[in-house]
């Protein structure tokens, strides 16, 4: 005899129970935090509706509606899936989809941020996981998402391609670094590899277009955690194209679903869970011309 699974509202990873246990905090399904004036009104009618009049703005770019009562969950997930912002996840699971502005808006983004999180989202939002894993993906090294921070992490690199023959000596570069690795020396501009993280401003900021840079490319990293003891990620592999990017993320996902503990955070069992197998599975994987070799960011 089939067990009936139970799928109810109640069940759902985005149903939080509040301090009074009489209600929930409903959690939405807002990949990079997109949403539409339309999907907008629609949460502000539910929220009148189904919760206490006021929703919640999330540091993970996602909505909460609170106080809202158990008897009211089920109409209230309905709702929402035909207001086109379902119930979204908290749990251990894949929850929502972070990104930064990217290319859409941003001056100094490398990469098409919000394309990626929403292909990310599409495969694997709510993916049953034996820990919870948060993905963020930023444009660039100012990690405006604090990508960094999250078990899944992706930042949009650009190593700089200096022409030091039509260089003017501007100094604009030099005083736009923030890592200090352009200086004046002898009346030219030098670059330190060593303190340069490819952020790529210096590309965006050269007032006379002469600094151009190699293609953008994506730093995947892995294992950061934010709350009460927060810690930086591990730089996993740096790859040259869209494709190779989904291809490694598909290859952390299978190896966190697939060996990490329940009741620890990623992060906590990194050498315990293999990740240097995991390196070098990724590297045998993607071809060598497609991999960045680099500074890493920490």
């Amino acid at each position: 005899m089939e067990i009936e699974r139970d799928t109810g509202m109640h069940t759902r990873g985005g149903v939080i129970t509040e301090r009074n246990s009489d209600f929930c905090c409903v959690r939405i399904r807002l990949p990079a935090g997109i949403i539409t004036p339309t999907q907008l009104s629609g949460i502000a009618r539910i929220t009148e509706e189904y919760g206490a009049g006021t929703a919640h703005l999330t540091t993970r770019q996602t909505m909460e509606i609170p106080h809202v009562k158990i008897e009211d969950l089920e109409a209230l997930g309905r709702a929402l899936e035909e207001n086109g912002t379902p119930v979204g996840s908290e749990r251990e699971e894949i929850v929502n989809i972070t990104a930064c502005p990217g290319i859409d808006r941003c001056r100094l983004a490398n990469i098409d941020s919000i394309g990626i999180a929403l292909e990310i989202d599409r495969k694997y939002f709510a993916k049953n996981m034996p820990v919870r894993v948060r993905v963020a993906v930023s444009a660039c090294p100012n990690s405006c998402v604090s990508e960094r921070l999250c078990e899944i992490g992706i930042t949009g690199v650009r190593q700089p391609i200096r022409n030091p023959g039509l260089c003017t000596g501007c100094g604009t570069c030099v005083n736009f670094c923030k890592e200090g690795a352009l200086f004046v020396k002898r009346g030219e501009i030098v670059l330190d590899r060593q303190k340069c993280i490819d952020c790529g401003n210096c590309i965006h900021i050269c007032p006379f277009h002469i600094i151009k840079g190699d293609p953008p490319a994506y730093l995947i990293s892995v294992g950061g955690r934010r709350g009460r003891h927060p810690m930086p990620s591990r730089p996993l592999v740096t790859v040259r194209t869209i494709d190779d990017t989904q291809a490694v993320i598909d290859m952390i996902v299978t190896w966190i679903y697939r060996k990490a503990w329940d009741g620890r955070l990623l992060g906590d069992q990194l050498d315990e869970i293999g990740f240097d197998s995991l390196k070098k599975s990724v590297l045998e994987k993607i071809l060598p011309e497609n991999i960045v070799s680099g500074p890493e960011i920490s």
